[in-house]
């Protein structure tokens, strides 16, 4: 199927750089342009700007870990994971005692992964067996059992964004510009709405064929997608751990326990990460509704720059390291920020056209999960722009599939912890108001 001339792509985080490489290969002949609301790449807001993300084929969807497989051939055997940008240390998936939904998840991911990695997944079922790949984490580790995939490792998440742009610069092929883009444009055609461009903050408009919407957790500001995708607030802390805790523990593999959503990646530089793969702090912002009537706004879940880590996310670190390294439990957290995801019902992307908007195309919906795949993942999405994508991924990656059965009760992928629709401003407010109190 052939393309459009002109293709505008909103966002340069992991969708939009990896769709704009696979556009300037397969498409070469079609104008395609970033436009991007940070003055640099990675955008420093964005979510993938950390020091690390996990990179595993581990899913109890085989189909996930079908295109994770994909994209670890090249992470491991191509200019992707050179220079730092991918360590293949393993991965420690653990569940808690009496936790029959974690275990289900495990033993459903262990199968999926075990055909595709063989005898580098090997299965721990006792307390004693998970002791012995991670002996460093002490006798109190809390855990039933779980299983290691020493096929799994990390990303540096920054550099690999900028990997990627460094490739589009090299090529030449790929326009970039700066501007917060306010809203899409439409017009009508033939009583069709149909989206030729997008206004900026500056009062700029940018002329398309085709608009992908490759924004993160700014989508829900550019098209109305309640009930398909919402921006959630997830904590990460880091800790400062002396040479001696260094050496002990950087050649480990992560650990990731699927009842509390707690990962815990190796350390570098003498700092130590804690993240939470939780349900996540909603920030609800008012905006207007996308290609509606003047005036119509609707609540949607934005991201909040700068936020720091409620006391509760803080407090739930502090119970996961009581029950995965208790001497750290009480050790200062030197740093922590909030990172945003764009949650979906059922944790799968959208990478679909638009039914009512003729030119829309969304490539979205990350939901803390898409950046392993960025060696692929351009490719996919240009797949489904051409209509070729695999049955299997377009069957849950488009716009009909996305939408909750029910309500904004987003489920994700079922490895999700913490309170449902927490309120970030709620949470920050209690932090603040019990620091008041132990002061006084």
């Amino acid at each position: 199927m052939a393309l459009p001339q002109n293709i505008l792509i909103i966002g340069g985080g992991v969708f939009g750089l990896s769709t704009a490489l696979s556009l300037s290969k397969r498409h070469p002949k079609s104008q395609v342009t970033i436009v991007e609301s940070s003055p640099t790449i990675p955008n420093p807001h964005g979510s993938s700007v950390d020091t690390s993300r996990i990179v595993r084929a581990d899913y109890a969807n085989a189909a996930y870990s079908k295109l994770a497989a994909a994209a670890i051939e090249r992470w491991r055997n191509t200019d992707w994971g050179r220079e730092g940008r991918y360590t293949q240390n393993g991965l420690l998936l653990v569940y808690p005692p009496q936790s029959m939904s974690a275990e289900k998840y495990a033993r459903k991911s262990y199968a999926n992964v075990r055909k595709i990695e063989g005898d580098n997944v090997q299965f721990l079922p006792s307390q004693k067996d998970v002791l012995s790949v991670v002996p460093a984490y002490g006798k109190e580790l809390d855990v039933a059992g779980g299983y290691v995939n020493w096929g799994s490792g990390w990303s540096d998440a920054a550099a690999a964004v900028a990997y990627a742009k460094s490739l589009l610069d090299a090529e030449g092929k790929v326009g970039f510009l700066t501007g917060d883009v306010q809203r899409i444009l439409y017009e009508d055609v033939n009583g069709k709405s149909k989206a030729r461009g997008v206004m900026l903050a500056d009062g700029r408009s940018i002329e398309a064929d085709l608009v992908v919407v490759a924004g993160g957790a700014w989508s829900s500001k550019l098209v109305d997608l309640r009930g398909r995708a919402v921006a959630t607030g997830q904590a990460i802390g880091y800790m400062r751990i002396s040479d001696e805790e260094q050496r002990e523990l950087e050649n480990l593999p992560t650990i990731l326990n699927f009842e509390t959503g707690i990962f815990i990646i190796p350390p570098r530089h003498n700092l130590l990460k804690i993240a939470r793969h939780a349900f996540g702090y909603r920030n609800p912002t008012a905006v207007p509704v996308p290609g509606g009537e003047q005036g119509r706004t609707m609540e949607v879940s934005l991201p909040e720059n700068g936020a720091p880590v409620p006391a509760e996310g803080l407090d739930a670190f502090r119970v996961a390291l009581k029950q995965l390294l208790p001497r750290f439990v009480d050790r200062e957290f030197v740093d922590t920020r909030v990172c945003w995801y764009t949650d979906t019902p059922k944790g799968d992307f959208i990478v679909s056209y638009h039914p009512e908007h003729e030119g829309l195309f969304l490539a979205t919906g990350g939901s803390g999960h898409a950046f392993k795949f960025f060696p692929v993942l351009g490719d996919k999405v240009v797949d489904a722009m051409e209509g070729t994508l695999d049955p299997e991924l377009s069957e849950m990656w488009t716009w009909s599939a996305s939408a909750a059965s029910t309500g904004e009760d987003f489920d994700g992928d079922g490895s999700r912890s913490g309170e449902r629709r927490a309120n970030l401003k709620d949470e920050l407010a209690k932090t603040k108001k019990a620091t008041r109190s132990s002061v006084l």
